[in-house]
């Protein structure tokens, strides 16, 4: 039971770690993006490859995985971007984009096509997805607080007025996208040297459609409601498993519910920093102590 509550766990926090970066894009930037699942796709054949095929270092085909990641998302971004495609036209680029991947994916050799790569080393373990994720966070937290952060959040809030004002908007989408895209990379890597076998059917446009709602669930002006999303997304189904039927009409109604009641998101545009928690144990021992004095 231990083992399989870890699995779980380590399953989250991969998709946390993909999450944040989408959120700085999507929930910073204002473009969404209905293709991210390309790059988790690019960065698990990359590092996966580099240790099957090659026997590279796990840690040095993990940041492989994630340059390679950054380098395609430079190489879709700059075209699209530099366009100023909005964002209907900007998700249905990504749209198209990732599709492309899963579909050279499927018939590239290196790739062994629809069949996959079954038997790769599992080397990610739960205490290095951990660190992986604080890590990440981190970054993610330092960049929304830098003027690089706020520059994407006046672009997100009126992208006409940022550029009148001397921001340049080409240079902080591809920016946030290049960072969103690395974090895909690196997630993706880890997830390959988890479960041990990647194809191309994993990484279809329900891997995006998942991303991009814990972003839009969890709150697009926040971290910590993505997160947080994120890890209710891929409990949930593993929780439901048993009633393997009632599955997506659990996952479904769950997203519904939240945009009737919780419009902004989870959290909307607030963090949960470190005051805020402890706030809440002193707000909780409090009522305790009160409700222990009373009988």
């Amino acid at each position: 039971m231990a083992e399989y509550i870890s699995g779980v766990v380590a399953l989250s926090l991969i998709y946390v770690i993909a999450t944040v970066g989408l959120a700085i894009f999507t929930g910073f930037t204002g473009l969404f993006s209905l293709g991210h699942a390309a790059f988790f796709a690019i960065g698990a054949y990359t590092a996966a490859i580099l240790t099957y095929f090659y026997d590279v270092n796990f840690w040095l085909a993990l940041m492989a995985g994630g340059a390679m990641s950054g380098l395609v998302g430079v190489i879709i971004g700059y075209p699209t971007l530099k366009a100023k495609l909005r964002s209907d036209y900007f998700a249905i680029a990504t749209l198209g984009f990732g599709e492309t991947v899963r579909v050279l994916l499927e018939n590239l050799e290196i790739t062994q096509g629809a069949r996959g790569l079954p038997g790769i080393a599992v080397e990610t373990t739960l205490s290095m997805v951990v660190g992986i994720t604080v890590l990440v966070m981190w970054i993610a937290r330092n960049f929304v607080c830098s003027r690089h952060g706020r520059a994407a959040i006046a672009v997100r809030e009126d992208f006409v007025a940022a550029e009148m004002m001397g921001i340049n908007l080409f240079r902080v989408r591809l920016r946030s996208l290049v960072f969103s895209a690395v974090c895909g990379g690196i997630a993706g890597g880890l997830f390959a040297h988890y479960v041990s076998f990647i194809q191309p059917s994993m990484f279809t446009s329900v891997l995006s459609t998942q991303l991009t709602a814990s972003v839009v669930a969890g709150g697009m002006g926040s971290i910590t409601g993505p997160i947080i999303a994120a890890i209710i997304f891929v409990a949930l189904p593993e929780m439901l498993r048993v009633a393997n039927i009632w599955r997506l009409v659990g996952y479904g109604l769950l997203l519904v519910l939240i945009m009737l009641f919780r419009p902004q998101g989870l959290y909307g545009y607030r963090e949960l920093s470190f005051n805020s928690c402890r706030s809440l144990l002193n707000w909780l021992t409090l009522s305790a102590w009160r409700n222990g004095g009373k009988t």
